[in-house]
Formats: structure tokens, C-alpha cells, sequence
């Protein structure tokens, strides 16, 4: 009985569940007066003819032949009786039969189960909750985001003003809070002064707002904003966003430091303290058809590999690898270290033919510019016109028509390219043009961007050598911000963590933990209080109540808590 009422005042709460019950209460009082007049008349009418009931036989009379029901034990002997019975039983059938069970389902039963639907998703959050994310859209980047705070087993909530998606996203087992944007109430039952972060990922006009209002309620709390235009970035953060990420400016870039690995030379895509984390390609170096434990970069260079990509997948180091030339290493040093691998291997593969930019888009003039400012030679293809306008000043060659053009292409170089950068906004545009220009290049690079996570494998099977992400990058950047952590994008699946040394490895040697070979992450740097030794050895001490911190993917991270966290 207590839960029935808690539920009851938990609908009648709702105000317009509340608004139509209170039509449907109107019309039975109005049914209930009706009965007790039928049934005074009742009365008179029997006095007439002589006869005498009780006023609940009045009752019973009227309620069986509105009902339809008449059993016939009662019945009036006059004209005027018979009459009255008419009366009875015609309104009987149109207020009992037909207006009280639609009165019944429109202003009750219906709204009963819109508010049973509307209330299944929460507006606000538990009182205890605090250090959570807020998300304002369950956008491809909170997907994303969404699988790597459930790894962590960090708290969010996502925010949704549209009902329909609301529940759909509840539907999913995706914490949610239904609420307006714009409201100050949304934010403040989210316990936005606890939180520990809010991803603003709207439209840029609507972030704008949203980080007005947030900010009238919660000065402090860090506000990371998505901005799809470039001139969006300084509007959002005067109105009060600590972080505004231009992520599809960022994709072209990363893409294009990817292009420019080309050349023999390493080229940082991450920073962990004084250490950079590089990629090195080996095309038409030295160091093609050596095994990795025969090119002693360590002793050199005091560099170390961590990692080797291999036709778009990133390996671990074991040792004894041989090195191709599609081979590019992922290796860590300072600044000075990673010079003077340059400086040796500078007059290597060098190709002075034009990278190839195939889709122009706000990605792709990205890349062209950041190419553009490297120094780097591009032609460019792609089928809109107002788009080849826009890129021409940072382009070598434009070359307006489709690409799947062999003629339009062979002009364009894709015979003579180094590299080649697909950018278009189509997954299955980019799979096809990796797999074509595979064909028609053997030796080429092709770098790549896509959209849906899911596509990953193929489009590594279809050719290309660095695949990557908006959401990807984009879930990344929010990560590094909420981590206090500089932004390392190794590519899809891959990232850094820092660990807290398990008790089964203290006082191990990393040769003795042996966590290359059983779980692939590499390490790269152990964390003890402020001081941080990025110069490991096999002999290097793991010690008590330091960090260690990794490079790989979520799969070994799972292999490494399985072996020497989660130990019976």
C-alpha cells in the first residue's frame, strides 16, 4: 500500500497527467449526480403507481438499466414509468456504454502511461553524487567518450532535452536526465557544483547558451565545449569555456602529421613530462628487413620503441619483428634524442611529389593548411567547386571532378604521391578510394578518416597504413582534459595509462614483471611521488606506492588487471 501511494503521488505530480484526471473526476461527478436524480425520480415515480422501496433499491434500479443489465425483478406499471425507463436506459447507454470508458482511456489511462513514460527517465541526480561528467548530447563523440568512463568506472550523466531521444537513451542503460538546456534547474538537480567536468557538445549557437547559463550557477566547474566552426572558439570561450576544442580542425591536422611521417624523420604526436612519444617511419632506411633487437636505438640514440605500425595496426614490441618498409616505430625521447635520430636519417626517402588530398571539407582544408604551413606539396581532388575555391591558396594543384576517375587521379599523381589523405565525410567513399588507390599505388600512405568506430578493420583490409577518427580524437581530448594529462593520439584503441603499481609487481624488476610479453602494453615511465624516471631498463625496480605508466589499448590494459591485479 505505501509503494501504491508513493506511485500515485509521483503521477499526480505531473501536471498534466494531474489536468486530465482532474476531466475525468468532473465527468463522474457529473455521472453520480445524474444517478442520484434518476434515482429520487425513481422514488416519486413508484409513489405514483402505489408502490414502496428502500432508496437503495433506488440505487440498484438505476444503476442496472443505465448498465443495460435490467433483470426485470422491478418494473413500472404506467405509461409515465415506462417512459422514465427509457430515459434511463438511453442515458445510461451513452454515458456508461460510450463517453465513460473514452473518458476513462483519454483523460486517464493514456495520460497515465504518457506520464509513466515521460517520469521513467530521472530529472536529477542521487544527493551523494559527485566528481561526475556531464554530457549535453549524446553526440558519435559521447559514445565514444561513453565507453571509455565505463572503463574507468567514472560517473556521467548525459543531458537530454528531447523526450523521445531521453528515453530511447534511457533504454540503452545510458545514465540520463531529461531537462531543458537552458534552464538553470536542469543543472543545478544534476549537482553541476560537484561535478567534475561538462562537455558541451551542442551546435555552436546553442553552446553559447548553455555555457551562459551554466556558468550563472556554477563560476568554477570546468567547461569543455565542441566547436565545429574555427571562429566559434573565442565566442565560446569568452562566454565561459575553459576548453573549446575545434576537433575537426584538429582531425585534419592529425591526419596530416601522419602524411608528413612519410619522410624519414620522427614526428611527436604526444608528450608525458620531459618524454615525446614520436612515430618514426623507416621507408628506404637502413633499418628495412634489420630485426628491432638489431637496431639498438636505446644505445644510440637513448631512444625507446614502444611501438610498430604495420599496415594501419599497431603492434607491440616483442624483439625479434623485422622491420619493412611500411614499418612506422613508435618511440620515446627528449627533444634531443629525437633530433639526432633526424639528423641521421635526413637524406632518406626523400619523395619531392605532391601529397594527394582526395575531399576538401573542413577536415580536409585542415590538412591542406597544416601541409600547407610543413612546407609540404599538395594536389587536391574533389567535386564541389565552392570547396576547391576554398582550398586552392594551400594547394600545389586543384583538380575539380570525382575521384574514382582513374584519368582525374593519374593527373592529380597518384602514381608519383607519397602519401595519400581521404578525408571525405563517407565511410564507404574512403573504403573504396583506400582499396583503389592500394591498386594503383602499391607504395603509397594512405592516411584516413572515419566516422563510424565499426569500420575500423575493413578500412585497414582495404589498404590504408593510420586510420582515425572525429570521435575518437574528440572523446581523447575531453579524457586528457578531465586527466589534467597533455593529448596522446596514437590512433583508434590506443592510448596512455597511468597505474598505480600493483602489490604482485613491487620491488619486480621490469624484466622479472615481464608485462611486454603477457599483456603487450609497453612502459614507458614510472611515477613515484613528483619524480618521474623515463630512462627504464630491463633491471629498472618497480617500487611501492609509485605509478607506472603504459602505452596500448583497453584489451591489454584488461589483460594486465586480470594478471597481476585480480589475483585470488
Amino acid at each position: 500500500m505505501k509503494f501504491v501511494g508513493s506511485q500515485l503521488a509521483y503521477y499526480l505530480s505531473d501536471r498534466d497527467f494531474k489536468e486530465n484526471s482532474k476531466i475525468l473526476l468532473k465527468y463522474l461527478v457529473l455521472l453520480g449526480v445524474v444517478i442520484i436524480i434518476y434515482s429520487i425520480l425513481f422514488h416519486f415515480i413508484m409513489g405514483f403507481e402505489g408502490q414502496d422501496h428502500s432508496w437503495v433499491t433506488g440505487f440498484y434500479w438505476t444503476l442496472t438499466v443505465m448498465s443495460t443489465l435490467g433483470f426485470g425483478d422491478i418494473t413500472f406499471a404506467s405509461d409515465l414509468g415506462r417512459v422514465f425507463s427509457i430515459v434511463v436506459l438511453l442515458s445510461g447507454i451513452f454515458m456508461l456504454m460510450i463517453v465513460l470508458p473514452f473518458a476513462f482511456i483519454r483523460h486517464f489511462y493514456v495520460p497515465l502511461l504518457e506520464s509513466k513514460k515521460k517520469n521513467k527517465v530521472p530529472r536529477q541526480v542521487l544527493a551523494k553524487t559527485k566528481d561526475h561528467i556531464l554530457i549535453c548530447s549524446y553526440d558519435i563523440i559521447a559514445r565514444d567518450l561513453v565507453e571509455r568512463l565505463e572503463q574507468e568506472n567514472t560517473p556521467y550523466y548525459m543531458i537530454e532535452n528531447d523526450l523521445e531521444k531521453a528515453i530511447k537513451i534511457h533504454d540503452d542503460q545510458v545514465p540520463v536526465l531529461f531537462g531543458e538546456l537552458d534552464d538553470k534547474e536542469t543543472f543545478i538537480l544534476a549537482n553541476i557544483k560537484e561535478a567534475k567536468l561538462v562537455l558541451v557538445n551542442r551546435n555552436d549557437i546553442v553552446n553559447t547558451k548553455i555555457i551562459l547559463t551554466i556558468r550563472e550557477i556554477a563560476p568554477t566547474i570546468p567547461i569543455v565545449a565542441i566547436a565545429a566552426d574555427i571562429q566559434s572558439v573565442d565566442v565560446q570561450q569568452l562566454s565561459g569555456a575553459n576548453h573549446v576544442l575545434p576537433i575537426k580542425k584538429w582531425l585534419g591536422e592529425q591526419l596530416a602529421n601522419r602524411v608528413n611521417t612519410q619522410y624519414a624523420e620522427s614526428h611527436a604526436i604526444g608528450q608525458y613530462e620531459d618524454l615525446l612519444i614520436a612515430e618514426l617511419p623507416i621507408h628506404n632506411t637502413p633499418l628495412v628487413s634489420k630485426r628491432i633487437r638489431e637496431i639498438d636505438l636505446r644505445q644510440k640514440f637513448g631512444v625507446s620503441i614502444v611501438g610498430i605500425w604495420e599496415r594501419g595496426r599497431l603492434q607491440p614490441i616483442k624483439g625479434d619483428e623485422v622491420l619493412t618498409h611500411d614499418s612506422v616505430l613508435v618511440i620515446i625521447g627528449n627533444k634531443e634524442q629525437l633530433h639526432n635520430i633526424d639528423e641521421l636519417f635526413h637524406d632518406y626517402n626523400v619523395n619531392p611529389n605532391p601529397v594527394l588530398l582526395i575531399g576538401a571539407g573542413k577536415v580536409g582544408l585542415a590538412a591542406a593548411e597544416s601541409l600547407h604551413k610543413n612546407g609540404v606539396l599538395v594536389n587536391v581532388v574533389d567535386k564541389d567547386r565552392e570547396v576547391c575555391r576554398k582550398v586552392r591558396p594551400f594547394c600545389n594543384q586543384v583538380f575539380f571532378g570525382d575521384a574514382s576517375d582513374y584519368q582525374l587521379l593519374k593527373k592529380a599523381g597518384i602514381l608519383e604521391a607519397p602519401s595519400v589523405l581521404l578525408s571525405t565525410h563517407d565511410d564507404t567513399m574512403n573504403i573504396y578510394l583506400a582499396s583503389y588507390c592500394r591498386q594503383l599505388n602499391k607504395d603509397v600512405r594512405i592516411v584516413s578518416r572515419i566516422s563510424e568506430a565499426r569500420n575500423i578493420d575493413i578500412m585497414q583490409k582495404a589498404g590504408a597504413d593510420f586510420v582515425l577518427s572525429y570521435s575518437t580524437l574528440g572523446s581523447e581530448a575531453v579524457l586528457s582534459i578531465s586527466k589534467g594529462q597533455e593529448l596522446t593520439v596514437l590512433g583508434e584503441g590506443f592510448t596512455l595509462f597511468i597505474i598505480p603499481i600493483p602489490k604482485s609487481l613491487e620491488g619486480k624488476t621490469l624484466a622479472e614483471s615481464d608485462i611486454g610479453a603477457k599483456t603487450g602494453l609497453s612502459v614507458i615511465a614510472i611515477k613515484e611521488d613528483s619524480k618521474v624516471v623515463t630512462l627504464l631498463s630491463a633491471n629498472t625496480v618497480l617500487p611501492h606506492g609509485a605509478e607506472i605508466v603504459m602505452l596500448g589499448n583497453i584489451e591489454m590494459k584488461h589483460k594486465f588487471n586480470k594478471i597481476y591485479v585480480n589475483i585470488a
